[in-house]
Parts: C-alpha cells; sequence; structure tokens
C-alpha cells in the first residue's frame, strides 16, 4: 500500500483519523455551550490520566468545539521548573490580549464591551506587561492589584455582562496543569467556583496527570466545582474501530486475529494503537492485514518506541534512578509500594528517598496515594524489561 496514504498518526497531541471513545467528554462540554446561553454554569472539566492516552488531543478538540460555538478561549501548557511561573503568566497574559481584541469586534453591549476591554488592557499589563491598543485606556481601579486571584476574579466579573449578552462565554484551556503554580492554580479553582455561585459564562477546562486531583484538593477544598474525568485506555470495541475504520475506508482491511493481536499489545493505549497502525500499514504488501503481518508491525512499532519515545525519558536518568525503575518493574510492574522497592534493593526506604522525588520531578513516575509510584507512561515497563542491565 502508498506509504502516504498512511492514515495512523502517532504523535504528541496529534489527532488520530478516528476520535474514538471519548465521547462523553465532548458531550458534557456541549452541555456547558448549551448551559451557558441560559445563564447557567454548573462548573469546568477536569480530564486526567497517563501520558499516551490522548489527553492533548481530546482537550484540542473541545477546544475547536466551544471556538465554533462563539466563545472566546485561551490555550496555554503549564510548564514544571523555576520558569514555569513566568510562563504560565505570559501565556494568559497574551490570551486574555487576544480575547480583548475579539471581544472589541462584539456588536451588542457596546458600552459594556469597552468597559471590559479597559479591564482586559489592564490585566494584560499588570499580568504580563503587555501594553493593548484596542482604543480604550486601561482600567485605573480593576484588575492592576497584582495579586493573580484578585484580578483574575475582576476580569472575568467585568467581561461575564458583554460576554452573555453576545451569547459568548469566557474559557481557558491549560494542558499539563499539574505544573502550574500554587497561585495560579488557586486562583483559577477560586474564579471557576465564584464564576459558578455567580452563573458567569466562565470555564476552566484543564488536563494532566493523575496527580492532579491531589493537587487540586490541597489548593482549594471546592475543586468539586469540577467534572473530573479520567482518561484511560479506549475499550475493546474502541480500539478496535481505531483501527478497523481508517483502514477500511481506505480500501484495506485487518482480519480479526490481526486487531486482536495489535489491541491487545498496545493494551488500548491510542499513542500504542497509532504507532502499531502505521508500522502495520508500512509493510503489509497489499490490502489484507493479517496476523503475520500485524506481529512483524508490533516489532517494528516497538523498534521505533525504543529508539525515540521511550529514551526520552529513560536517557534522563541516572545510574541509581535506573536501578529504582527497575525495582518498580520488578516489584509490581507498574505500580509498586515504595517500602517494597527499598526491600528489593536491599536498601532503607530513606536511602532512596533522593531518585524517588528525582524521578517525579521528571515526569517519569508519579505518587498519586501515600506509600506507591506507578509509570507516567503506559507499558514503561516492558521497555525497561527489554533493556540490558548495565548499571548495577
Amino acid at each position: 500500500m502508498l506509504h502516504e496514504l498512511n492514515p495512523f498518526r502517532p504523535g504528541a497531541g496529534v489527532r488520530p483519523p478516528e476520535l474514538v471513545g471519548r465521547q462523553p467528554e465532548i458531550d458534557l462540554v456541549d452541555l456547558m455551550v448549551a448551559k451557558s446561553r441560559v445563564k447557567r454554569n454548573d462548573g469546568g472539566l477536569i480530564i486526567y490520566g497517563l501520558r499516551g492516552v490522548g489527553k492533548t488531543v481530546l482537550l484540542n478538540e473541545l477546544h475547536r468545539n466551544v471556538e465554533r460555538a462563539g466563545w472566546v478561549t485561551i490555550q496555554f501548557e503549564a510548564r514544571p521548573g523555576s520558569a514555569g511561573p513566568i510562563a504560565a503568566r505570559q501565556s494568559l497574559g497574551r490570551g486574555v490580549a487576544m480575547a480583548g481584541r475579539r471581544m472589541a469586534r462584539f456588536r451588542s453591549a457596546v458600552e459594556d464591551v469597552k468597559t471590559a476591554v479597559s479591564t482586559v488592557s489592564s490585566f494584560a499589563l499588570t499580568i504580563a506587561g503587555v501594553s493593548l491598543n484596542l482604543g480604550v485606556a486601561p482600567s485605573d481601579h480593576r484588575a492592576n492589584s497584582g495579586l493573580i486571584e484578585v484580578d483574575l476574579e475582576e476580569l472575568v466579573a467585568d467581561l461575564a455582562g458583554p460576554l452573555q449578552k453576545n451569547q459568548s462565554a469566557l474559557a481557558i484551556f491549560v494542558d499539563e496543569m499539574q505544573d502550574l503554580d500554587a497561585d495560579l492554580l488557586t486562583a483559577l479553582l477560586a474564579v471557576q467556583h465564584k464564576a459558578t455561585q455567580s452563573d458567569w459564562p466562565f470555564y476552566v477546562i484543564g488536563a494532566g496527570l493523575p496527580t492532579l486531583r491531589r493537587t487540586m484538593a490541597e489548593a482549594r477544598s471546592y475543586s468539586e466545582r469540577f467534572a473530573l474525568h479520567e482518561v484511560g485506555a479506549l475499550t475493546h470495541d474502541s480500539a478496535i474501530e481505531a483501527l478497523e475504520k481508517p483502514a477500511r475506508e481506505l480500501g484495506a482491511r485487518f482480519t480479526r486475529d490481526a486487531l486482536e493481536e495489535i489491541v491487545r499489545e498496545s493494551q488500548g493505549y491510542p499513542f500504542f494503537l497509532q504507532t502499531y497502525g502505521k508500522a502495520v500499514w508500512d509493510i503489509t504488501p497489499d490490502r489484507n492485514i493479517d496476523l503475520d503481518v500485524a506481529v512483524a508491525g508490533i516489532a517494528e512499532g516497538n523498534a521505533d518506541l525504543d529508539q525515540g519515545f521511550f529514551p526520552a525519558r529513560w536517557d534522563r536518568t541516572t545510574p541509581a534512578e535506573r536501578q529504582y525503575l527497575r525495582a518498580i518493574v520488578d516489584v509490581g510492574g507498574s505500580t509498586a509500594s515504595t517500602a517494597a522497592v527499598a526491600d528489593h534493593l536491599g536498601v532503607a526506604a530513606a536511602s532512596v528517598s533522593p531518585a524517588r522525588q528525582s524521578l517525579i520531578e521528571k515526569g517519569i513516575i508519579y505518587a498519586e496515594r501515600r506509600g506507591y509510584v506507578s509509570f507516567t507512561v503506559p507499558n514503561m515497563d516492558r521497555f525497561i524489561l527489554r533493556q540490558p542491565d548495565t548499571d548495577s
């Protein structure tokens, strides 16, 4: 088959040919749009899960949907580390500036829009140093305190009226939300809470690792103002559809045992389905994809993963950290007790805490519950088992 017709597209944030298994989240945001038009706000949405499950793809899909519905949006990705807070505020400030430019073109409630845009200018200047030329001066008394929670609430309060009168809403989309600094995360939670209480047309829609649930709960107790949806592996039927439908539309056919083998090896994770699907398509000699081709394609796919996807994480670890990761696999596969890991290594738990913490900071493992660690990437345990142990 022609390589250029290959429908499968592995890649971070790249939309697959068939976005399956995510209809509940799409329907929920569609309902948000409908409720916002009758001035009702039931809260924001947080999607969480491991890497490679399609959170960014879903977040982008939701973003496109609300923009088509006429919402004003801001979209950015949080970053870890000391530079993260500055980068997040710069992204937020520039996003607010772009929102202000769009609102300046609203045709209803023109005077209210001018007041709102004045607040937008003040917020963008205060938070990110972004100077706007929207025909109105920055407000002298709104969204300029320098306190992110206060300024964001004043911004949303002033935007609420003209947004509603123009059948619109403001949505902030945040990817990698677990990397937000505490002040900005708290501000977003607090203003979403206020917006829900006041039925303002403001929504935070975020995505992050499983630790995001605990981070939110620790930041503000009213994180229940969000619908929390776990995004994981696809169901068996959805995984089959993700492979079968794109191929069928291009005149190709998987045999049933070929489909089952790819789904089994991928464990239903979208990124791996796309990786194996692409490899299988590239090596099949005709339009009939049988078990032998599937097995060969999986081997090719694993070789590609072992050269790029997994080493991007593995190569950043020290020998001590690699031993810790191997111990996780030996003890529990993809999740293990920290006490059992230390015992397996024959050392005191405190002595391996630095390696554990470093791996968490590097985003390779996470600790969703006390005393246990898990890999952030599906199938990392299989990759580690394929690696020679040269660090002993």
